[in-house]
């Protein structure tokens, strides 16, 4: 058994997890899917997170069981999975870090009231991430990061409770709105399940951020206190993705709202969900929330990819000496570059910017799920450490599901 004290000592690299979901797939395209189509894509969103859960748990699993993260699994499997990875990663790092940069300077817009070009915030954004990155990264984020969930997550429950109380937006959130034969809903689906709770890419930040929480610990995490750590992260973000659905459900859609693919227009509507049911005295809390939120987003994200970027970098070219402060920050600037570089591309359509991210996360996925299922059950984890029957049927129905349907989009995209 663990102890309870143990247990508490391990949190950290779960909220962090839950930092960089619970963002762009929550504030945006949860809320959108309410806003646009009610509760019709309630199941898809909780069937989405069971099917994704073990691929996102066998990272801070293997973390826990080998004391290596992820990437040192994928080399024992052939060095061409590094090569791959590395293809993932660079093909989808610039526009994933764009998207939810754009819409963290919408919401920044809005709230402060600067009026500046949405390009220029979006810039400030990135080079504020980047200039708190420069320092001790890890342990600002263990610290800042199990508040911030707390505040939205409390705002966001209290919101859910008014809207449902309220006598204002009578009209059914449960009349049929998704069309499976139409496209652009089938479309907008597959973006919604990109990232629903969160690309899988986190799995392997997940097991860094486990290893550099172990490194604090001065002793590597026992699997279940690392496992109770995920949940805590990984089901906290489904259920606040069940949430921001139904608000967009009950405050938009009811009332037949169209979601802007502005930034800041974006980011208003946001809001008004809150306020138009707690009242316009919670436009400062929720304002404060929400930015907050998605600033946190950004940040964890940046540093996610700079963290990968430095491990997977020197395994490619066998140099496992280079200075780990030092290549941190060149990767650092190298992503806010090339980030800063599509948000100037696509600043003016929001909404087309998140899908191709999102559907870039979610063309890959299976690629992904294969490499950590086949990690996880590799000599590497001892026979007692490894996943249960159960988990691995899940596993196995996970990745065909995902191969299928990305296989299909495929098809509809080019055929």
């Amino acid at each position: 058994m663990i102890k309870r004290g143990e247990i508490f000592k391990t949190i950290g690299p779960g909220l962090l997890y839950a930092g960089a979901a619970i963002g762009v797939s929550h504030l945006v395209q949860s809320t959108r899917a309410g806003a646009s189509y009610g509760i019709a894509l309630l199941g898809i969103v909780i069937i989405t997170n069971i099917i994704k859960y073990p691929f996102f748990e066998y990272g801070p699993r293997y973390a826990a069981a080998t004391g290596n993260n992820l990437l040192d699994g994928y080399e024992k499997l052939g060095k061409w999975t590094l090569v791959l990875f590395a293809i993932i990663t660079v093909g989808t790092m610039f526009t994933v870090q764009a998207a939810i940069t754009v819409v963290t300077a919408g919401l920044a817009q809005e709230i402060i009231g600067i009026d500046l070009p949405a390009w220029q915030w979006s810039v400030l954004v990135l080079i504020l991430c980047a200039l708190i990155l420069f320092r001790d990264s890890y342990k600002l984020l263990d610290k800042v990061m199990r508040y911030i969930i707390i505040l939205l997550t409390i705002a966001t429950v209290t919101a859910l409770v008014g809207a449902f109380v309220s006598p204002q937006g009578e009209s059914s959130i449960t009349k049929p709105a998704f069309d499976w034969q139409n496209h652009t809903d089938l479309f907008f689906l597959i973006a919604l399940i990109g990232w629903m709770p969160a690309p899988f890419d986190i799995s392997v930040w997940h097991s860094i951020w486990s290893i550099e929480k172990n490194k604090k610990m001065s002793k590597t995490k026992r699997v279940k206190a690392a496992r109770t750590d995920f949940h805590v992260g990984y089901w906290g973000t489904t259920f606040l993705a069940i949430c921001f659905m139904l608000l967009g459900a009950k405050v938009l859609y009811t009332s037949d709202v169209t979601l802007s693919s502005s930034g800041s227009e974006f980011a208003a509507q946001l809001i008004s969900i809150y306020t138009e049911t707690l009242g316009d005295w919670s436009y400062p809390i929720i304002g404060t929330a929400a930015l907050t939120t998605m600033f946190s987003t950004s940040l964890t994200v940046m540093d996610g990819f700079t963290r990968v970027m430095v491990p997977l970098s020197n395994k490619l070219v066998n140099q496992k000496q280079l200075e780990h402060k030092a290549h941190y920050r060149f990767w650092l600037i190298v992503l806010v570059l090339g980030a800063a570089q599509i948000i100037i591309f696509f600043v003016t359509n929001m909404h087309s910017l998140v899908d191709l991210a999102t559907t870039i996360s979610f063309v890959t996925a299976p690629i992904i799920a294969i490499l950590n299922y086949s990690v996880i059950n590799s000599s590497d984890v001892s026979k007692h450490l490894r996943p249960k029957p159960i988990t691995r049927i899940i596993s196995i129905v996970g990745i065909i599901l995902l191969s299928g349907f990305a296989i299909y989009f495929l098809f509809l995209k080019f055929s």
